[in-house]
């Protein structure tokens, strides 16, 4: 997570919205530990068998815990009731791991909101994420992976670009995956989140994915304690928290589980499956987003600030005195994208439905934007 760190410090991210957990019926007593190993199906050829599933290298966790004896804390003990009645949890399992968790500062640091009044600056966003490393490992990861970019592309209508750029965005394609155990961060965040005027909504957000890793392990057949992710709790190459692999997850390479830390084709499948979620639309060719110039007058400012949704008909952006570098088609709904860059001129974009997908992975139009331009900067050099 180091190179995404720039957009949640300098641009005071908010980490993204809770995604809808999957539906999970309610099961017998299951031991919370790891299950047997599920009998192996026929292997595939090797090159298809490397190419989409590696074992992801045992990592080291990135910081030294402090024992709090969570087990005793009484907001976390009535969790660990709930959690037990609903998925059938052994209750003295739970106590058991739960004294294994280990309090986390570092993690209610990173969460805390940058320094106010700190200006946004995209150009300097674009010189962290669009740079030669990032640009090179991103055209081996799509020349390795081209015929799986390309069935994605086919079947959720989600350009190879699209992919490409997140993956790199999110962790340099699997260089950079976090290496904090989630169930550490994840219960430090759910019932030590910093004091701040939404500190009540982020600790229920964390609470939730909490459970949602517990089913997640038990789902997978994994020790809890062996998940490991960014800071706040995201896991595998697409960085995906864990309420989002249970309600997005694809086992894409259908080998019976979705594994986003190990499974290439599971990775890419279900990054184009939550944007086709969110709202990508396959028919929507052309531009996510078109350069504009603002009049002096202003009247176009009204249009900022609506949301992550594409809401206004072009010929009303028009009147406003919006001028894009090129048309776009009249039948569609767009929005106005103000990118500020630092004492520069802040940028003004006119933004289609597709752009607006892209931020609900990340909710910053820093974030979509970078996504946008590192996937073309890597397609423009596998074209060389």
């Amino acid at each position: 997570m180091k190179y995404l760190l720039p957009f949640l410090l300098s641009l005071a991210l908010a980490v993204p919205a809770a995604a809808p957990a999957a539906q999970v019926k309610k099961p017998r007593a299951a031991s919370v530990k790891a299950a047997k190993a599920k009998p192996a199906k026929p292997a595939r050829t090797a090159r298809r068998a490397k190419a989409a599933k590696k074992k992801p290298a045992p990592r080291k966790v990135d910081y030294q815990g402090e024992q709090v004896n969570f087990a005793e804390w009484k907001a976390v003990s009535d969790f660990a009731d709930e959690v037990s009645l609903r998925h059938g949890f052994p209750r003295d399992e739970l106590t058991a791991l739960i004294r294994q968790i280990k309090y986390v500062d570092s993690a209610v640091q990173l969460v805390k909101p940058g320094p106010p009044g700190k200006p946004k600056n995209m150009n300097a966003v674009r010189a962290l994420n669009i740079e030669p490393i990032r640009i090179r490992a991103g055209v081996r990861f799509w020349n390795d992976h081209a015929a799986l970019l390309a069935r994605a592309e086919r079947e959720y209508g989600v350009p190879a670009e699209i992919i490409v750029g997140i993956i790199g965005i999110e962790t340099v394609y699997g260089r950079d995956t976090g290496r904090f155990r989630v169930l550490d961060v994840l219960t430090t965040l759910a019932f030590a989140y910093p004091a701040a005027p939404n500190q009540a909504s982020r600790m229920a957000f964390f609470r939730g994915e909490l459970e949602n890793a517990l089913v997640l392990a038990r789902q997978n057949g994994v020790d809890p304690l062996s998940l490991l992710g960014s800071f706040a709790g995201a896991i595998g190459m697409p960085q995906f928290m864990p309420g989002s692999v249970l309600a997005y997850g694809v086992d894409y390479d259908q080998d019976g589980a979705v594994d986003l830390r190990g499974s290439t084709a599971d990775v890419v499948g279900s990054v184009a499956n939550f944007l086709v979620k969110h709202g990508w639309q396959r028919t929507h060719s052309g531009a996510l987003v078109i350069a504009a110039n603002v009049s002096a007058g202003r009247a176009w400012s009204r249009f900022l600030d609506q949301g992550l949704e594409a809401t206004f008909k072009l010929d009303e952006l028009l009147a406003a005195g919006i001028a894009p570098a090129s048309r776009p088609p009249a039948d569609r709904l767009y929005g106005l994208v103000d990118l500020q860059n630092g004492a520069e001129a802040t940028e003004y974009w006119l933004a289609s439905d597709n752009f607006f997908a892209i931020t609900k992975y990340n909710r910053s139009y820093y974030y979509a934007i970078s996504v946008i331009e590192l996937g073309r900067a890597v397609q423009r050099r596998r074209s060389r």
